[in-house]
């Protein structure tokens, strides 16, 4: 992945930019970061399945069911 870094210099107002590959060690975070990312988003949809699973049962609307946990 490319990597595209902006400096802008305040005093000169000069503005260089720079496109480099990622490093290993970056590489690696972002694959982590999205791993993470990946998993609380499957978590939260997990969560809201079973939200929506419980208002079902118990027979409350979307609308009820927010009043209830708002």
């Amino acid at each position: 992945m490319k990597i595209i870094e902006k400096e802008f210099n305040a005093i000169t107002g000069e503005e260089t930019i720079t496109e480099r590959d990622e490093t290993a060690a970056e590489k690696k975070a972002r694959e982590k970061s999205q791993a993470k990312f990946a998993q609380l988003q499957a978590e939260a949809e997990a969560k809201a399945t079973a939200r929506q699973a419980i208002a079902d049962r118990l027979g409350l609307t979307a609308d009820e069911l927010q009043v209830l946990l708002g």
